[in-house]
């Protein structure tokens, strides 16, 4: 069936993304685009590889994925519009157009006589798209403009990633160019309106789309907020600012978004639980007192949940954390996501991909169910176990995720290791050899404690003149679970039962 846009023709002079998006969209819906594109080099993305596309046996093509991705449904032909004979040849198809699309900087279609003014005189219905990342006026128009610095310059940045006073805190990007993106789908909408219009005017229009605009426009509830309170909306890792319970957490069958959004929800969400008390806790009724309380019902709710599969059945939007791939340790040392059986903290078997040696990491040990932690023997120092499970990373540590009570059982009792000693600059944040330390009985050397408030235990350390604070992790720095501090000058990193490093 034909879409709605049949017999519409696109013209795109765009490159990158935001303006082959709305080249893409218009073509998904039925319009015939016609891609102009440089002789010899083509849109830039064509060289934005690896990825490629890939021939029958694996073998990498020149067409790269990100091109491939904003492309679709368009007919590429190759002009050179610095030349009087391709600025012709884009008139001339202008001529037959019903949209333009460029997204070159401020000026630049005026020189080759493509602009706006020019092509609309021979063709009063056309509609003239221009894509930039500040707009045709003002003092910044004749900068280029790329998603990543207008992620950053709009705001996103500064609301999106890990809260600054944690572990991996600070500005990040979105993991898709989203400002790009989300102007190609404003532009969509605008060029409706244009076609709109015209069926009643005649005419077309000149659309004005910049990304710094966009950036700013999608803001939406936060900025909100800070128009009606003055308060500077800040980072939050995968919490809400205005909804708790909002954020992932750990279950037996995998990693979960809980997604409460009313008190009802918040409910079931607590009798799925086996924590009914909490709805009725004057802390928690409302989602209002939520989120004034929101830390001390996240340490609760982080304690443990069943399975992604009992919430789900119960009502409470629970779906599970997709993922494109899981990648591999970043030491290679480990099983990516495969099943781990482990005694004495080595690696013995490790199914679907990776080796295993003498020198692989610690493991920690976790499991999300209630029951298991009442039914595991319990363990004392210099206890040998056996921990079978599952291998993956969890908030950037690497650990065994048990699926069953026979996952831990205690097969004799050994030698008390001692602890590993290593450098402060093995393990402060960003360490080249955190990953290798995951989960290791370690003790390092003059360390002082400078606060013990910190979010899950943790405590801040002043360790050889660097502050740091943290697990052992792929970030670096040492758990705050279970330490203990010898004579005020050595630490310790050991676990609970629960979280028993190996």
């Amino acid at each position: 069936m034909a879409g709605p846009l049949a017999g519409y023709r696109v013209l795109d002079l765009s490159r990158i993304l935001a303006g082959p998006w709305l080249a893409q969209l218009l073509s998904d819906l039925g319009a015939e685009v016609w891609k102009i594109e440089r002789p010899g080099t083509g849109d830039d993305t064509r060289q934005w590889g690896p990825p490629f596309l890939r021939k029958d046996g694996g073998i990498d093509t020149t067409e790269s994925a990100y091109f491939l991705s904003a492309n679709r449904g368009k007919h590429s032909i190759c002009v050179d519009i610095s030349t009087d004979e391709g600025s012709a040849i884009v008139r001339a198809l202008a001529q037959q157009a019903d949209l333009v699309i460029e997204n070159y900087k401020v000026g630049d279609m005026a020189r080759y006589g493509l602009d706006f003014a020019t092509l609309s005189a021979e063709n009063p219905r056309l509609i003239y798209c221009s894509v930039t990342g500040f707009g045709q006026e003002g003092p910044y128009s004749h900068r280029a403009g790329y998603d990543f610095m207008i992620q950053a310059m709009g705001g996103l940045m500064s609301i999106t990633g890990e809260r600054d006073d944690l572990p991996g805190g600070g500005p990040q990007k979105c993991g898709v160019p989203i400002a790009d993106m989300m102007t190609g789908m404003y532009a969509a909408v605008a060029v409706l309106g244009a076609l709109r219009e015209r069926d009643s005017s005649g005419l077309g229009q000149h659309i004005d789309m910049a990304l710094l605009d966009v950036s700013m426009a999608i803001l939406a509830n936060q900025a909100a907020g800070y128009l009606n309170t003055g308060k500077v909306p800040q980072r939050q890792g995968n919490s809400h600012p205005s909804l708790v319970p909002y954020q992932s957490l750990p279950t037996l069958d995998g990693a979960m978004l809980l997604a409460v959004g009313n008190d009802g929800q918040f409910a079931r969400f607590c009798d799925a639980a086996g924590q009914p008390q909490w709805a009725h806790d004057p802390r928690y009724a409302t989602n209002t007192l939520r989120v004034a309380n929101r830390d001390s019902l996240s340490i609760w709710i982080n304690g443990g949940a069943p399975t992604v599969s009992t919430f789900s059945s119960n009502g409470t939007p629970s779906p599970s954390v997709g993922a494109i791939h899981l990648g591999d340790n970043p030491l290679g040392v480990a099983a990516a996501n495969g099943t781990v059986n482990s005694a004495d903290g080595k690696i013995d078997e490790a199914v679907e991909s990776g080796e295993s040696s003498a020198n692989d990491p610690g493991l920690a040990m976790y499991t999300s169910s209630r029951t298991f932690y009442v039914q595991f023997p319990r363990l004392s120092p210099g206890d040998v176990v056996t921990i079978t499970g599952e291998y993956d990373e969890f908030f950037e540590e690497s650990q065994i995720t048990i699926t069953s009570i026979d996952g831990l059982a205690v097969s004799g009792t050994g030698t008390i290791p001692a602890p590993i000693d290593v450098a402060p600059t093995d393990v402060v944040v960003g360490a080249d050899m955190a990953e290798a330390y995951e989960g290791v009985l370690v003790q390092v050397e003059d360390v002082t404690v400078v606060a013990n408030d910190l979010d899950f235990g943790e405590l801040g350390r002043d360790v050889g003149g660097a502050a740091f604070h943290g697990r052992a992790g792929d970030d670096g720095g040492l758990a705050g679970h279970g330490l203990e501090i010898d004579d005020a000058k050595r630490l310790i990193d050991g676990r609970a039962a629960e979280h028993v490093r190996m």
